[in-house]
């Protein structure tokens, strides 16, 4: 099927079944990884761009030719990119200098204007904290109301965790035939989580979902913050109250620390010769423990969120 643009090749991305991996390891149960580092923007983040300026169209707070405006990791600047490019939408990506470099270089080869901010002060290279994020959120706060622009606001903005409830859980459930019994995820702007477990839970009652948090970073789950700084970039700002997951159903709470999401990106690399980023591997390693405890037998999905080719630059591809 042809498309009369790249959008129309947003969502719909292939589900693999992770059994080396599970089979490796002696576990009891499966593994459902949808590869949304598949989208065009080498992302999941292209969905929920897509979802966020369409409902902005739809009810006029997204005027024509309008700048759009929005703090980044990388990946919801590229999905924003791509989607604005698309639609005629001058685009300004606003992002910490702690992120992967390449991610800014995409976003500037898909027409974005970037923007670095520098980190805050203590922090490391390679490694986002809230502190570093609060510093991105005053400078996109700035830009918006200088330019008059549209603020995407990806932690607040509803079309972020529609389009996921709208698209991925539905999809999770098809490419499983119906079997999943849990998901899990790591915790960014919320809108994947919360919006996935509703579209899940609707289609099984019983379906289990997990929220995964980086080890030592783990805010929403309560705990306090004893490592705030940690390789796994787009999440884990250690940000207590994300808007986006209020009333969301969500079973436990999961920490994953920085060099277990690293090793299992590279065993998922070496095992499954799928090529991803850091929290994908804080996915399918809180997926691997859950076969080993709450869910042995049983069928959990998770996103394969972004892909290697965004992290050449750290210290996850030595």
């Amino acid at each position: 099927m042809a498309h009369d643009s790249v959008l129309g090749a947003i969502g719909r991305t292939p589900a693999v079944w992770l059994d080396r991996m599970v089979v490796a390891r002696g576990l009891e149960g499966r593994v459902l990884a949808k590869l949304d580092y598949l989208n065009p923007g080498f992302s999941k983040k292209d969905r929920a761009a897509l979802g966020i300026i369409e409902a902005a169209e739809a009810d006029g707070t997204l005027r024509p030719g309008q700048t759009v405006v929005e703090l980044t990791s990388g990946n919801m600047g590229t999905g924003l990119a791509i989607v604005c490019g698309v639609k005629g939408y001058p685009f300004v990506a606003v992002m910490s200098r702690g992120n992967s470099p390449e991610r800014a270089r995409q976003m500037r080869a898909l027409g974005a204007e970037v923007v670095l901010v520098e980190q805050a002060a203590g922090s490391r290279p390679s490694e986002v904290s809230g502190d570093d994020l609060a510093l991105v959120e005053m400078e996109a706060a700035r830009i918006t109301e200088v330019r008059g622009a549209f603020r995407a606001d990806q932690f607040r903005h509803p079309g972020n965790a529609a389009a996921h409830e709208a698209t991925t859980g539905p999809e999770l459930w098809e490419d499983s035939d119906g079997t999943l019994t849990a998901f899990a995820d790591f915790a960014g702007s919320g809108g994947t989580c919360a919006g996935t477990m509703r579209a899940l839970r609707r289609l099984n009652p019983r379906l289990r979902g997990y929220v995964v948090e980086p080890e030592g970073a783990a805010t929403l789950s309560g705990a306090s913050v004893t490592q705030p700084g940690h390789p796994i970039q787009g999440g884990g700002y250690a940000m207590a109250d994300l808007a986006l997951m209020s009333g969301a159903p969500v079973d436990r709470y999961l920490t994953v620390s920085g060099a277990e999401a690293r090793d299992t990106a590279r065993a998922l690399a070496r095992e499954e010769d799928i090529f991803a980023g850091f929290s994908a591997g804080a996915n399918v390693a809180a997926a691997l423990r859950l076969l080993e405890g709450p869910e042995r037998g049983g069928v959990v999905a998770v996103l394969i969120c972004d892909s290697g080719l965004k992290y050449l630059s750290t210290d996850l591809w030595p």
